[in-house]
């Protein structure tokens, strides 16, 4: 098959069609896609059947793979491969309530946190589901220049699940949350690929920004939030079966959605590629 690039939104996502990722891939394939991914910030690779081991390859293709930070859902036999299934969400109210229902950055608490995520649909719902990206690129472009000068320079410490979280995170045990890491982020990076400067937000895990006082830090944020969370930065993926996305935790956030039937499956396999230490922009 020919493989085909189209553009999904102007400057963020490209869709890629005819490329078998369950096939050993040259090289050269490797470097243009992640040439593509340092660009495009989302792909969607169409029309992928691969097993826990072939996904492992493939996401290898664009770097050296990490754990999961939650053990507790994990592959048995593929520890490296996580996966999002409805069977492990708890209800509110007769709605399910989904770890990533707010947009965020993957694992930012990590001193490296990932490059990249990967999700390969397994199993999908009727309809619903839906997984929202926004660009954070041109959110920092677009902000006035006084706003930018302000930002740049500016950390916030990233911990397990803020004080002012507005989502819930998965319950841990004393010994667990002890293993999971903490770290000091710039609240606006400069991408170790392309170097293009980027807000770095996740409201569940900043806490407060280092020499600013709670309220005025938090503040700051949920602006900074708002402003890179507006429809006219976003791509949103409606998921087909066979579906492989991945994209760049330094270059968008992401958020699931909860809009589906609880009774039917949604069943998702997902893969972290292992990323480098955030420099300030």
């Amino acid at each position: 098959m020919t493989v085909v690039w189209r553009e999904l939104t102007p400057g963020l996502g490209a869709e890629i069609t005819g490329l078998d990722l369950s096939q050993p891939a040259s090289a050269e394939t490797a470097a243009a896609l992640n040439a593509a991914l340092a660009r495009h910030a989302v792909l969607v690779f169409r029309d992928q059947a691969m097993d826990p081991a072939q996904f492992t390859v493939a996401g290898e293709l664009f770097g050296p793979l990490m754990p999961q930070q939650l053990k507790q859902f994990v592959l048995k036999d593929h520890p490296l491969v996580g996966y999002n299934s409805t069977h492990d969400l708890p209800r509110k109210n007769g709605k399910l309530q989904v770890r990533g229902e707010n947009y965020h950055t993957d694992h930012s608490n990590e001193v490296s946190p990932p490059k990249a995520t990967m999700l390969l649909a397994i199993s999908l719902p009727s309809h619903g589901g839906d997984t929202q990206f926004v660009d954070v690129r041109q959110a920092f472009d677009d902000l006035p220049g006084d706003m930018r000068q302000r930002i740049q320079g500016l950390r916030s410490r990233h911990v397990h699940q803020s004080s002012r979280s507005p989502r819930s995170f998965a319950k841990l045990s004393e010994e667990a949350l002890q293993a999971i890491p903490q770290t000091w982020q710039p609240l606006v990076i400069r991408h170790p690929d392309s170097g293009r400067p980027a807000l770095y937000l996740n409201t569940g895990r900043m806490e407060g920004i280092d020499g600013m006082a709670d309220d005025a830090a938090h503040a700051l944020i949920e602006q900074l939030y708002q402003h890179a969370t507006q429809p006219r930065y976003e791509y949103r993926h409606v998921w087909r079966q066979g579906d492989m996305v991945i994209w760049d935790n330094r270059s968008v956030m992401h958020q699931a959605n909860a809009d589906y039937n609880p009774e039917e499956l949604r069943f998702l396999y997902r893969l972290m590629v292992q990323g480098v230490p955030l420099q300030a922009a």
